[in-house]
């Protein structure tokens, strides 16, 4: 049963998330209900698999899924034809591969990369509303920074990850936080770039919540590293809200979407 890697993008607006649920639409679901119009397997109730579960209104540029065809497809016309099918939905098949076996889409991945974006402005937002999340004053970068380098690297993150996660251990890999600031019309949008092997749930919006806190003048910079020590939920800045988050990109030991696959093209 050949099995094929999915690049996908989606606006996470409409959906309840990634994960496929009972009575919600999810972007899982939107997939799979595709993949049935092309493939009997997936007619009669086979899965997708994920890099990783986006939460409600969380957006993707670079989310990656495998599917076990029991068609040998060509990928070009695999994405083609999803994509077909998958209309009006804001998701978007950007490539396929046929990759190996052994190939899984969460548990072969060495990296996930997020971006979160924050607009300081005070007029509403029109274009880029439920894109990303808009404060009202403009944020003091160089302490966002300096907030930031005491998460990275290799620490216990139970101050920011969710009570409901279900990771079993808080301690992870922050490998970067590169945080950008730029001029938009009326007012400053700041990038916040993270990457990491894994991510415990919720732990990038706890981080930037808690940053923003730090650029608004609320928090020392200090203060993050004892949040961060402190090992406490309760000592976390707030959560920010899902509509400025992107699963940007997925790495692997060896780029699927890049060159032919394993049965050449």
């Amino acid at each position: 049963m050949p099995r094929f890697a999915l690049k996908v993008e989606y606006d996470g607006a409409p959906f309840a998330g990634w994960q496929a649920q009972a009575d919600q639409p999810s972007v899982q679901g939107a997939i799979e209900a595709a993949l049935a119009r092309l493939d009997p397997g997936f007619a009669a109730g086979a899965r997708i698999a994920a890099a990783g579960r986006t939460d409600t209104g969380v957006h993707a540029t670079g989310q990656v899924a495998h599917a076990d065809m029991q068609r040998d497809w060509d990928p070009f016309r695999l994405s083609e034809a999803l994509n077909w099918h998958l209309k009006p939905a804001p998701v978007a098949i950007l490539a396929a591969a046929r990759v190996e076996d052994d190939f899984h889409a969460r548990f072969s991945a060495t990296e996930r990369r997020y971006l979160f974006r924050l607009v300081a402005r005070r007029a509403p937002l029109t274009h880029l509303r439920g894109q990303v999340w808009q404060v009202l004053n403009p944020l003091d970068l160089e302490a966002m920074r300096g907030g930031a380098a005491h998460l990275v690297g290799h620490h216990d993150f139970t101050t920011f990850r969710s009570s409901i996660c279900q990771a079993k251990s808080p301690l992870k890999s922050l490998d970067c936080i590169e945080i950008t600031e730029s001029e938009i019309p009326q007012g400053r949008e700041y990038r916040f770039v993270l990457r990491a092997r894994s991510f415990l749930h919720n732990q990038v919006r706890s981080i930037v919540g808690t940053l923003e806190r730090v650029g608004a003048g609320s928090w020392q910079p200090t203060r993050v590293k004892e949040a961060l020590e402190a090992r406490n939920r309760a000592a976390c800045g707030p959560v920010c809200p899902p509509q400025g988050l992107y699963l940007t990109g997925v790495g692997y030991p060896s780029d699927p979407f890049r060159g032919p696959g394993p049965t050449g093209r």
